[in-house]
């Protein structure tokens, strides 16, 4: 059985589409193309539970429309309407086209600051723009490469040395 550790949020599943058992996915992470995942987990009445793709395609940068293996209409799929979407940690390609790795290769990572200690979990990392930021909770934290000191990827931890009163904004 699959934990709440193994995984990460991407998403969330809007309403139908259509008839024929097709959503829309409202996603914050591409990862499940980038990756070529057969299936994506949604949280159903507080489990996550495995869907497999059968067909998905883009209609913004920030939704698709997918369609669920096994379910065929409206009617089949009336049940995940708000549903969250989890991807595996052990799916997520670690690195990018370059070698390096992809900064949302970190969501799931303890975060700790030099002098607070723990802040949290990377939550999500927004990478849309030249100023990458880590969401731990509500907090959003640059992921400033000179403000991180350490990245321990066994214990998935980070070690930063944040500017003074950075959490405190």
């Amino acid at each position: 059985m699959i934990s709440e550790q193994d995984v990460y949020k991407i998403g969330q599943i809007g309403r139908t589409h259509g008839i024929k058992g097709e959503v829309t996915f409202n996603f914050t992470d591409d990862v499940w193309d980038r990756a070529e995942s057969e299936y994506v987990f949604l949280r159903v009445e507080g489990i996550l539970v495995p869907f497999f793709l059968e067909e998905y395609r883009f209609r913004s940068d920030s939704t698709a429309l997918l369609k669920f293996l096994d379910y065929d209409s409206a009617n089949d799929v009336q049940f995940l309407i708000g549903c969250e979407v989890f991807f595996p940690h052990a799916l997520t390609p670690e690195v990018g086209e370059d070698d390096e790795y992809t900064w949302r290769y970190f969501t799931g990572f303890e975060l700790f600051d030099e002098i607070a200690g723990h802040i949290g979990t990377i939550d999500r990392v927004d990478d849309s723009t030249q100023n990458v930021l880590f969401q731990v909770g509500e907090r959003l934290i640059p992921a400033a490469e000179d403000w991180i000191k350490d990245i321990n990827h066994k214990e998935r931890t980070i070690l930063m040395s944040l500017p003074e009163g950075l959490l405190d904004l």
